[in-house]
């Protein structure tokens, strides 16, 4: 890239560590960006309130994308554009996480529900994103409201079957992917990371060219296809790595702040 304006992160498997730590090293990666005068924002699968916790440790003074880039919000969370997954779409989803006894969470934009705790994936979310979910029967409205349904499951390969089977099942009533190998997300339609990179950058006045976005899941894949480079983790998958422009270290070895050094030439 002859010039680099904008950079773009997702945040669970690249910005943190497995147990969801900003390491001294992404944090000086981040302000050496700025130093530079290269913008830097994130966007993840995680809800908005979600990401409260990275703004100010990050500084974040640009529109974030939570919902795998879906929904727009400010640093402080107030919302600049959101998006709902279609209710036929949601009710599918349902139904096909249903038949493979997979556990199903709802998001609004305000909360998290569950029909049970699971004892090992609702802890694990509500560390990472500081929210306890309310527990219910049924999600009633909230369909109507969702932002993101995440099928969750321990059995990785059954979880990578369904998002094919999901992708086919929806047909582009709404995006459907793994966000982690113990999630499925379904998301609205036409909206991904990709096109919130877009919207950003449009934003901003920044042409795509110019813009850089590192992730590890196949959610991330989108952004990569939008950018001028691209680069994957090295926890990511192999068919994850061959979509991006280059390839850096695992997350638990501050994979993200070395991809961004040898950027800056740091």
């Amino acid at each position: 890239m002859t010039r680099i304006s904008l950079v773009v992160s997702d945040v669970d498997g690249t910005l943190v560590t497995t147990d969801k730590r900003l390491t001294p090293a992404a944090l000086a990666a981040v302000d050496a960006l700025r130093r530079r005068g290269i913008l830097f924002s994130i966007t993840s699968s995680r809800p908005s309130f979600g990401m409260r916790a990275l703004v100010e440790p990050l500084k974040l003074d640009l529109p974030i994308g939570p919902f795998n880039g879906s929904s727009t919000v400010n640093p402080d969370l107030s919302v600049i554009e959101e998006s709902v997954v279609p209710l036929d779409a949601a009710q599918r989803s349902l139904a096909l996480f249903a038949r493979h006894n997979i556990d199903v969470w709802v998001f609004t934009n305000a909360e998290w529900l569950v029909v049970r705790d699971d004892g090992r994936y609702v802890a694990l979310e509500s560390r990472t994103i500081a929210t306890a979910p309310r527990i219910s029967t049924e999600f009633g409205s909230a369909i109507e409201r969702a932002c993101k349904i995440v099928g969750v499951s321990g059995d990785f390969a059954l979880l990578e079957r369904c998002e094919q089977e999901l992708q086919a099942e929806l047909n582009g009533a709404a995006h459907a992917a793994r966000s982690q190998n113990y999630y499925l997300d379904v998301t609205p339609p036409h909206h991904d990371k990709g096109t919130f990179v877009e919207r950003l950058g449009a934003r901003l006045g920044i042409g795509l060219d110019e813009v850089v976005t590192i992730g590890d899941m196949p959610n991330d894949v989108p952004m990569f296809a939008k950018s001028g480079f691209s680069i994957a983790m090295g926890n990511a998958s192999d068919a994850v790595k061959a979509r991006a422009t280059d390839v850096t270290d695992c997350n638990d070895a501050d994979g993200f702040a070395k991809a961004l050094q040898k950027l800056l030439h740091i």
